[in-house]
């Protein structure tokens, strides 16, 4: 493996799960009023972009974290939607 690819690596787990803390957060406060709507959809648009892109050039680091992005930045988008009105 290239030093490049260890590199996409190391960047895919930083940014793929630095999401997690905010999810736990959300469940553990049944809130998400502060997450931003507009936010957490064009990451996700942005990511969902990333994964084609890495398809289209075979390049697995992106593909595989941004897989993984996906699903845990759809998770946070569902947990907004679900929790990001206000408490009565």
């Amino acid at each position: 493996m290239a030093p490049s690819e260890y590199l996409g690596i190391i960047a895919g787990v930083f940014t793929t799960f630095a999401v997690i803390p905010q999810i736990i957060r959300v469940y553990k406060l049944k809130s998400a009023r502060e997450i931003s709507l507009i936010f957490t959809s064009s990451l996700l648009l942005g990511i969902i972009i990333w994964l084609v892109y890495g398809i289209v050039l075979n390049l697995t680091a992106i593909i595989i974290w941004n897989s993984l992005g996906i699903v845990l930045n759809g998770w946070l988008l569902f947990v907004k939607v679900k929790y990001g009105r206000e408490k009565a």
